[in-house]
């Protein structure tokens, strides 16, 4: 990943989206960062992005997305508003990738950040020069209470599938479900199902149908797996009883899973089979229609 090409990219979108005296700033800044001794100049720009960037999202065509992709796998800086995309590129502008000595310096600024801040640091996770380096921060970034800031970090974003270890990612997935986060933004999910977390859901569903609650219909693709007898049974109970998202979810869990009992439970609900062999239903479609149900 080549930081001048995601760079020179940045400031492309950057410059289409918003005006010639704000981007006459950022150059500026940029001029006076690399001219200068010490962070201050940098957290003072950071900080003064605001008064020159808007929170629009950032207007993308689909060469755009595509040439994101290309760049960095995952990218999504159509979820982005034009002043974290300002931000992102000062850092990247300010800080060279030839050594890892500005890791420090990132770190003072995550220290430092307010809330929208953060928000810009932590959806940048994947663009920064040794992103090995991230993983505390980014595991930091799941126990904030803030929603808007865990979702920079959960959401739309290739950084905690491909860096997070086991019980970090855990923590992330239980965590969006606990919020009712939109799971199916979340980057590389299906890459880390693991036994661990689908046992934890398990048991969290036996929760809270003991306390006479539903759970995220979503909830359901990290468990379809490691189906095993109890799970099936799970699966069994929502096509009987639960309301008609939940039993898309759970059709489609079947539909996915190995298990040879999963295929005859879901042969059973031949009305469930067509939305999904059509593409009608997918996880994106369950996770926004529960998405309009809040």
């Amino acid at each position: 990943m080549m930081q001048s090409t995601i760079r020179q990219f940045l400031k492309d979108l950057l410059t289409r989206n918003s005006s010639a005296e704000s981007m006459r700033w950022l150059e500026d800044q940029v001029a006076r960062i690399k001219g200068a001794k010490g962070d201050m100049k940098l957290f003072l720009a950071f900080s003064q992005a605001s008064r020159h960037f808007s929170r629009e999202r950032l207007g993308l065509t689909a060469s755009d997305q595509s040439a994101a992709h290309e760049i960095r796998p995952g990218f999504q800086p159509g979820f982005w508003t034009v002043m974290q995309t300002a931000r992102t590129l000062l850092v990247l502008e300010a800080l060279t990738e030839e050594n890892a000595d500005w890791v420090p310096t990132l770190d003072k600024l995550f220290e430092s950040a307010d809330m929208n801040e953060l928000e810009a640091l932590y959806a940048a996770l994947p663009l920064y020069p040794f992103p090995e380096k991230f993983k505390k921060r980014a595991a930091e970034g799941i126990r904030t209470n803030i929603t808007s800031v865990f979702d920079a970090v959960a959401l739309n974003n290739p950084y905690p599938s491909e860096f997070l270890d086991e019980p970090a990612w855990n923590q992330l997935l239980l965590k969006a479900i606990f919020m009712q986060r939109p799971l199916y933004r979340i980057t590389g999910a299906d890459t880390r199902a693991n036994v661990n977390l689908a046992r934890t859901l398990v048991d969290y569903v036996h929760e809270r149908w003991s306390a006479g609650r539903n759970v995220v219909p979503e909830l359901w693709r990290f468990v379809h797996p490691f189906a095993d007898e109890e799970i099936i049974g799970l699966f069994e109970k929502v096509l009987q009883q639960g309301g008609e998202l939940e039993r898309q979810a759970v059709s489609l869990a079947c539909f996915q899973a190995e298990a040879a009992g999963c295929k005859a439970l879901l042969s059973r609900y031949p009305e469930f089979l067509e939305p999904i062999e059509s593409g009608t239903v997918s996880w994106e479609t369950i996770g926004q229609a529960f998405d309009a149900e809040r």
